[in-house]
């Protein structure tokens, strides 16, 4: 081995860029440890305090933005910070996970960033956003579960919050008769390791790799403009690796967003180079250890996300009583324009959850996302339905699926909960939230073809 330095990833999820980063620090030579609920404990004993599995650094990945409770995460972070030196340090991982607090800390240093407006209440952010002009980007400002960001049309109202999440108003930018597109920019420390357009698929106006979005490498080229937006807006939120969102207007370039867990997927496939090496090498030196710069740069050629050794085998957990939804449920729906409680019905047979056309609208719903074909277990032939985000709040926790819109108006329930939300939950059909519940409403089910 190189030395005797062990390295830690703090990652709850299974994702590829975690698997990467362990494996190119074994494959740099040094030890690692995948930080997971199976393994990790702080332990304090007569004013002592242990904590394993005992590692060196740790390179923080966590994941805050798509859990309901984030502070909760956010805190065990801090609390091994204390303990042991880490890479993307929880506050500076908040400020950036927390869209407007970014936007705050990179304006008032000097980057651009795109005219934004937070208000805590509907008064006084309806008020202000005529000057956005017709169209606004609606963002919460948590993602929730990969949603939370919408185009809205300015002459309907909007909400303060999306369920329980602040959300606020930013200015669209586009470039005239151009595909919407952004570029993200990967720095590892003060390095850009690569950079990639990312244009929005036919069917949505987000640019996300993960929504179907086309990438293409960027990194030839990159104006000094970009490059030197892109290492200030890292080095301003605090981060030691991030992928920064950098947008062009037609007055220039704006900074959209800085990801403390920007994923390696997409990055990869327009440059071919992964990320994972440099952070690995980052670690590695940060702890005092010595990395061979050309083998970084070879193994960033390939994205090695096979199960790294490190991994700790899941424990045997006794079972655990599962969550119960009922039969009919009350639910909180959100959308841009506010929130209503409605009585649901669940069903295991569709696919997709379904909302109310004008429930969809009242809550404010849109834009549509795309049409989807589908079967009704009443018609053979099927039926086209536009489909919209949708926020559904079920007992304290929060879900944002892509809903179907159809006419509900002569069903009990303005909600079909399908399996993109039942599949966290067990249902009982025996149980009903309300007492005059019909034995005679009629069967549905919607199959997606």
């Amino acid at each position: 081995m190189t030395g005797d330095i062990t390295v830690g990833v703090l990652s709850t999820h299974n994702s590829k860029e975690t698997k990467a980063i362990l494996n190119a620090v074994d494959d740099l030579g040094y030890e690692t440890e995948w930080l997971r609920d199976e393994n990790t404990q702080v332990d304090i004993i007569n004013g002592e305090i242990s904590f394993k599995p005992d590692v060196d650094i740790i390179a923080n990945r966590l994941l805050l933005s798509n859990v309901e409770q984030p502070a909760e995460r956010l805190g065990l972070a801090m609390t091994f910070e204390k303990l042991r030196p880490m890479l993307n340090t929880p506050m500076a991982t908040m400020t950036a996970m927390h869209k407007f607090a970014a936007a705050s800390a990179l304006s008032s240093n000097g980057v651009s960033v795109p005219d934004a407006l937070l208000a805590l209440s509907s008064d006084n952010l309806n008020a202000g956003r005529d000057r956005f002009g017709e169209e606004a980007v609606y963002k919460t400002a948590i993602g929730t579960h990969g949603g939370g960001t919408w185009r809205v049309d300015l002459n309907d109202p909007v909400n303060p919050k999306v369920g329980t999440r602040q959300a606020f108003l930013q200015k669209l930018i586009e470039r005239d008769g151009e595909r919407h597109r952004d570029l993200r920019v990967y720095v590892v420390g003060d390095e850009i390791i690569g950079a990639m357009n990312r244009y929005a698929p036919e069917d949505d106006w987000r640019t996300n790799v993960a929504l179907g979005g086309d990438v293409e490498d960027a990194s030839q080229g990159l104006p000094d403009e970009v490059r030197e937006m892109a290492l200030k807006s890292k080095e301003i939120i605090g981060l030691d690796y991030a992928g920064v969102d950098i947008v062009e207007g037609e007055d220039g370039w704006y900074v959209l967003e800085v990801n403390p867990t920007a994923g390696f997927k997409g990055l990869y496939e327009a440059t071919g180079r992964s990320a994972a090496p440099y952070i690995a090498q980052l670690a590695i030196e940060a702890a005092g250890g010595d990395v061979d710069r050309e083998r970084v740069r070879e193994l960033s050629a390939t994205l090695d996300d096979s199960v790294p050794a490190c991994k700790p085998r899941r424990a045997q957990k006794a079972p655990s009583e599962p969550l119960v939804v009922g039969y009919t449920e009350e639910v909180l729906v959100s959308g841009t324009r506010g929130s209503q409680t409605i009585l649901a019905k669940s069903d295991t047979g569709a696919k997709r959850t379904s909302i109310d056309a004008q429930l969809a609208a009242e809550i404010g719903t849109g834009p549509i996302k795309n049409i989807v074909r589908v079967k009704s277990g009443s018609l053979k032939s099927g039926r086209s339905r536009p489909v919209v985000d949708l926020v559904v709040g079920i007992g304290g926790t929060q879900h944002t699926v892509t809903a179907s819109i159809e006419d509900r108006s002569h069903m009990d329930y303005p909600l079909l909960l399908g399996r993109d939300i039942l599949k966290h939950y067990h249902v009982d059909v025996r149980r009903l939230a309300e007492e005059d519940f019909s034995e005679d409403e009629e069967e549905e089910q919607d199959i997606e073809e």
